[in-house]
């Protein structure tokens, strides 16, 4: 059986599993009738989210005794039984997100049984981590925007901009913490409740993988109607500016210029380093994208994020694009390389916005703690933050970057993923 058999192996045909299965999906339906009638909105629509992921299964085969494992579905209610049993908040919310997790590893189980995706186990865990931490960015979001436009108070609610900001860090926190302890549980979890070589039921609707697809069209150079020439010549430009805005930086003695600067002269040189390395082919539109983003983030550090408004935003965009791109070459490398694994490209859609924004937590968490050790050691901050209006507007920024790629750069990546896919061949083999 491939790790991948395994993964639909969550699925159970037992009785003995199916009858605590049922009176879990029976207490969610009430607990969500109940919050509805009392107005909490949010609990309810969870509730019933969860009755809906419960139910796939047995009506995909038609068999009510297919079910998921009903301590998996006990541990993505405990939120909601907390909340009407013990009625106080928990601690932290680490609890609340590894039932996330859960949510997550159910779904990507139904998933990969009931549609052409793909996924074997290391694979499913590492985009459970991704998502858990993905989902604390787009709750939050969601809770700015219902404030800003329907004028609610989820998020925005009379404190200061800063105060909000550090809660919503410490949930940032507390989501990747749960989001890497849901890795490793479940990594267990197949491990011991799963082994190599399970049954698992037949999947009626379980569709047959598609045709890889090559996508072959114009490199990301032709695209830009520059020369090949041209662009290596804007990016040494772009270079040579940076080693001056560095050596602003060291006479006027400006630490956030320095460091920022610094690194993203060295970041300059990774494309031909990857090149020279790990023979990955990087074209010269590639090579000036990314020269592109850092290269504007360093300015944006040496003034003109102060003088600019927009600056900040048209950073994160590009930013953002550069993750993105990074994202799919990695993941269509995976696919590429194990046959375990298929992505059909409106998926891939999804996992590069999971991918973007579980990279903005991880971005804002830095940020953050940068930005509160230099308050702490009487420093200026390297990276700063300004309240939750900036970190929200930034993770909506990154949406866009990452939409961008999704819809339009994956095609000029085709040749690093697959070169990619050829050094994860030898380095496994």
């Amino acid at each position: 059986m491939t790790d991948g058999d395994r993964l639909a192996s969550v699925l159970r045909e037992s009785r003995r599993n199916a009858v605590p299965f049922w009176v879990l999906v029976c207490v969610l339906v009430g607990l969500a009738s109940y919050h509805v009638l009392a107005g909490d909105v949010r609990t309810a629509v969870l509730a019933a989210c969860l009755v809906g992921v419960a139910v796939v299964p047995p009506a995909a085969f038609r068999d009510p005794t297919v079910t998921l494992p009903w301590d998996l579905l006990a541990v993505a209610c405990v939120p909601i039984l907390w909340d009407v049993v013990v009625g106080v908040p928990f601690a932290t919310d680490v609890v609340p997100y590894v039932a996330v997790a859960v949510v997550a590893l159910l779904v990507v189980v139904e998933l990969h049984a009931f549609t052409s995706v793909r996924m074997n186990q290391t694979f499913a865990i590492v985009l459970v981590t991704l998502t858990t931490m993905a989902a604390a960015a787009m709750y939050n979001v969601a809770l700015w925007l219902a404030d800003v436009l329907l004028g609610t108070s989820f998020l925005l609610d009379g404190r200061h901009p800063d105060v909000i900001n550090a809660v919503v860090m410490i949930e940032f926190a507390y989501a990747t913490v749960a989001g890497v302890l849901a890795g490793v549980a479940f990594t267990l979890f197949f491990r011991n409740r799963i082994p190599p070589g399970s049954d698992r039921p037949a999947v009626a609707s379980q569709s047959t993988f598609e045709e890889r697809a090559d996508t072959d069209g114009e490199t990301l150079a032709e695209r830009l109607h520059l020369s090949v020439q041209t662009q290596r010549r804007l990016v040494r430009g772009m270079q040579g500016l940076l080693v001056v805005v560095f050596t602003y930086g060291v006479v006027t003695l400006h630490l956030p210029t320095i460091a920022n600067a610094g690194v993203a002269l060295v970041v300059t040189f990774v494309p031909a380093a990857l090149e020279r390395d790990l023979e990955l082919p990087m074209d010269a539109g590639l090579v000036l994208w990314i020269t592109t983003a850092v290269f504007l983030h360093a300015l944006g550090s040496a003034g003109l994020y102060d003088a600019v408004d927009p600056w900040d935003n048209v950073t994160h965009v590009l930013s953002a694009s550069v993750v993105a791109a990074a994202g799919y070459a990695f993941f269509r490398a995976v696919e590429l390389h194990t046959d375990d694994v298929y992505i059909p490209p409106a998926f891939m859609v999804v996992l590069i916005l999971v991918f973007v924004l579980a990279a903005g937590v991880v971005w804002e968490l830095l940020e953050f703690a940068i930005d509160q050790f230099a308050i702490y050691a009487d420093l200026p901050a390297v990276l700063a933050q300004y309240g939750i209006h900036d970190t929200i507007v930034d993770l909506l920024f990154n949406l866009v970057g990452a939409i961008v790629v999704a819809i339009w750069g994956t095609v000029y990546l085709t040749d690093v993923s697959e070169s990619l896919s050829d050094r994860l061949e030898e380095w496994s083999a």
